[in-house]
Formats: C-alpha cells, sequence, structure tokens
C-alpha cells in the first residue's frame, strides 16, 4: 500500500477588479448583448419568412409557430441574463475580487492531509499578473 499519491485539484483564478478590467466586462457584454440583437431580428425575420410559406399548410402551421416561440423564448432569455451580467458588471466595485475561471494542479496527498486545505486554492491576478497565492 502506498502512502502518498499525486492527484489533482482545481485552483481557482480570481481577478481584482481595476478600472481596465471592468471596461472590458462591461464592453464584452455590451458586444455580446448587441451581437445578440442581431442574431433576434435574423431570427425573427427567418421566422416571418418560414411562417409565410407554411399558411397554407393548416396543419404544419401551429406546430412550426410553437418551435418559433420556443426557440425566441430561449435567445430572449439569453440576452436578458447577458442585460443582468452587464448591471452588476456596471456595478462592480474597484478592488473588489471577482471569479475568473479554474485551473488544476497535481499535488501529493499523504495519509492524514487535510483534502478540503488542499481544494481551496486560489491564484489572485490584478491585470493579467499574478499578485498572489492563497493555500
Amino acid at each position: 500500500m502506498a502512502d502518498s499519491m499525486f492527484v489533482r485539484v482545481p485552483v481557482a483564478i480570481k481577478a481584482k477588479v481595476t478600472e481596465d478590467l471592468k471596461l472590458k466586462i462591461i464592453g464584452d457584454l455590451q458586444n455580446t448583448i448587441k451581437q445578440m440583437e442581431l442574431d433576434l431580428n435574423q431570427f425573427d425575420f427567418q421566422a416571418k419568412q418560414v411562417m409565410n410559406q407554411a399558411a397554407n399548410d393548416l396543419s404544419a402551421a401551429p406546430r412550426l409557430r410553437e418551435q418559433i416561440e420556443v426557440e425566441r423564448k430561449k435567445r430572449t432569455d439569453a440576452k436578458e441574463e447577458a442585460e443582468a451580467q452587464l448591471k452588476q458588471a456596471q456595478e462592480l466595485q474597484l478592488g473588489a475580487e471577482v471569479g475568473h475561471g479554474t485551473l488544476e494542479r497535481t499535488v501529493e496527498v499523504k495519509i492524514g492531509d487535510d483534502l478540503h486545505a488542499l481544494m481551496g486554492a486560489e491564484i489572485l491576478t490584478e491585470d493579467g499578473k499574478i499578485i498572489a497565492f492563497r493555500m
């Protein structure tokens, strides 16, 4: 029986909110929302065309209309979620820490080690540079 083994554990990446990061997050979300609006307009245009073509087929039209509404709801829900994220981003306080992803690290564990302590590792960044390790 082995006395130790190597395992992979997650490492949370957190970013300290700076003016640059806040502006980048807001800009990315604004661009995403604009793209979602364009996609939604394109979807609506295509849906009208399909419904006009299917207008003569009374058996297919209700089913098609339902599929279009389900897809439209998915798209509008996603847009509303992005808008909520934008509102949160606009309210971010400088110096706050936000989740910025996850990496993995390989650690050697031994009998008696505190597994929870190993699982709580974090890397803190500021403007893309590592400024702290937290174990």
